[in-house]
């Protein structure tokens, strides 16, 4: 299982991705969930994956094959001229490859299944953010969903739909989606540490602050007590209920 988020603000966007991948409760893996694409002064495009690890590694590198194919003759992710043609062109990636791979994953009940979320900036256009399906179809967030979520999501989502505002900053952005991992973590196994993590400030066009929080990071643990001891004293704050 994976849990993925991604934020689009006024300032820029945030992404963070676990890392941990599950084929069986003896085979645990870490593998990176988190891509980017970056040509500094031009594009910033970032994409975090969840769904079957093969599947998702597949399409990464057929991007990044394309990306430096110059015969191709259409766009790739590093010539379309806007996101919104960069999330067409990693939605024809996934069909590619469910046509390659999605007969033989079929004929051996395997799960073709996979979900990204994709957001960048080109040029002097907004940041934008996608999810995209495993149809290769496609949602673009909007001020009234400025976030997306992918794999395990249902237990770091309450936090995010109440705090969540486009006009907050990207560091207490950054602190709200570890909340809502550290949520995840206490509720499934199947999600685990490193936590990659990337800020993008709005038309710098390059990635300057990317991280990878690991299992024994202090900010985090820090982060995870604070915040269990300010619910458990919002709780008791709370009006008795009166039977």
């Amino acid at each position: 299982m994976t849990y993925c988020v991604a934020l689009r603000l006024d300032r820029g966007l945030v992404f963070a991705a676990d890392t941990r991948t599950n084929a069986g409760l003896d085979n645990i893996a870490t593998f990176r969930k988190m891509h980017i694409f970056e040509k500094k002064g031009d594009r910033v495009i970032a994409m975090c994956a969840a769904g079957n690890l093969a599947v998702t590694q597949s399409v990464i590198s057929l991007l990044r094959e394309r990306a430096h194919d110059e015969t191709l003759g259409q766009p790739t992710i590093m010539t379309a001229s806007t996101m919104f043609q960069v999330a067409r062109v990693v939605g024809q990636a996934v069909r590619d490859v469910r046509e390659i791979d999605g007969d033989a994953l079929a004929a051996n009940s395997e799960n073709f299944g996979v979900s990204f979320l994709l957001g960048g900036q080109i040029g002097t256009e907004a940041p934008r953010l996608f999810q995209i399906y495993s149809a290769g179809n496609f949602i673009e967030a909007t001020e009234d969903t400025p976030y997306f979520q992918i794999g395990e999501h249902k237990y770091g989502k309450p936090i995010l739909d109440r705090v969540t505002r486009a006009d907050m900053s990207l560091g207490d952005a950054a602190k709200l989606v570890l909340i809502s991992f550290d949520s995840t973590l206490r509720s499934n196994l199947s999600v685990g540490m490193p936590i990659d993590l990337l800020l993008y400030n709005r038309d710098t066009l390059e990635v300057s602050r990317q991280t990878r929080i690991e299992q024994d990071d202090e900010y985090f643990r820090q982060l995870s007590s604070g915040w269990s001891d300010a619910l458990r004293d919002a709780f008791s704050h709370l009006p008795p209920f009166d039977v």
